[in-house]
């Protein structure tokens, strides 16, 4: 796999140690990401892992425990270069912040629509070619004893696999990986998938 964006500099080397594949879709440009990358190296932060080379898959991101991991989410994906989609109401998108929120990478879900959310998703991914999705199956940054299983069944409603994102504020590194195709067990699979962040530890390890 090649990086579509040279390395800014060989001093950020430690700080960016992700590359992308062609069929990833991306975003920004080396500017943007020389400043993302930038604003991790003054916090002291890491991007670590692989994302694999696909042009669709489901991104699962925990602990969700502070506003701070949406923040760290988004200069993540411009220091990376990738571009993610994110759900919001769709009562939100509306003048004058429509445009910004569909910048932002935001997708529009209306709850009431007949196909409900999960449904919409999966149409979502059918009509594009390329779509990475990213979800916060926690749905809160309260202490929740359950995660939304909405995140599973869109994987597996429209054939695409996960990809853990791990906010460890503890070694302050966003990390991606491992990827897990669905057996279409959820009983099986969520906890095997709930135990990939088992020694994460979020920003406010209180809420976990």
């Amino acid at each position: 796999m090649t990086d579509y964006l040279a390395p800014v500099t060989s001093r950020f080397d430690n700080v960016m140690q992700i590359k992308l594949g062609e069929a990833v879709p991306k975003r920004g440009n080396r500017y943007s990401r020389a400043f993302a990358i930038g604003l991790l190296a003054i916090f002291g932060w890491r991007i670590t892992g692989e994302i694999p080379n696909l042009p669709k898959f489901l991104v699962v991101g925990a602990p969700h425990t502070s506003n701070w991991d949406m923040l760290l989410g988004m200069v993540g994906m411009y220091a990376i270069g990738f571009q993610i989609f994110w759900m919001a109401k769709h009562s939100l998108f509306r003048w004058p912040f429509a445009g910004l929120m569909r910048w932002l990478g935001g997708v529009p879900v209306d709850r009431r629509a007949t196909q409900g959310l999960v449904g919409q998703m999966i149409e979502a991914f059918q009509a594009r070619e390329k779509l990475i999705l990213v979800v916060l199956p926690e749905g809160t940054r309260s202490k929740t004893r359950q995660w939304k299983t909405g995140f599973y069944h869109i994987a597996v409603g429209a054939h695409v696999p996960l990809v853990m994102a791990k906010f460890d504020y503890g070694r302050k590194t966003l990390c991606f990986g491992p990827m897990v195709e669905l057996s279409n067990n959820i009983e099986a699979d969520l906890p095997h998938i709930q135990s990939m962040f088992a020694d994460i530890v979020g920003k406010h390890p209180y809420n976990q």
